[in-house]
């Protein structure tokens, strides 16, 4: 499974990232999670499974719907408490249920 965090400039997710990336670890799940700039989405959708975007950019997701759900990627806004408090276990069960 493929999970892209979009946020405005690739930075503020990073933190989440690894949190997710530690909890998929710690579930033995073979995942792979990356967080792209808005402006590099469209570089990054080779194989992608669920789009989240941070609550910050939320905006956005009307754009990005109307450019990826035609190729079968699931979006949606990263849940704004989860992404506050960086619970990386949170977010990535929210990508989970995405994909399920």
């Amino acid at each position: 499974m493929k999970i892209i965090l979009v946020c405005s400039a690739g930075m503020s997710t990073s933190m989440l990232v690894k949190k997710m990336r530690d909890a998929a670890t710690e579930r033995n799940l073979e995942v792979e999670i990356d967080a792209v700039a808005e402006s590099q989405l469209m570089n990054h959708l080779e194989e992608t499974d669920v789009i989240l975007i941070g609550p910050q950019v939320r905006y956005l997701e009307k754009k990005i719907r109307s450019s990826v759900e035609p190729k079968g990627i699931k979006v949606d806004i990263i849940d704004q408490m989860a992404y506050g408090m960086i619970q990386g276990d949170k977010v990535l069960d929210q990508a989970i249920a995405m994909k399920n």
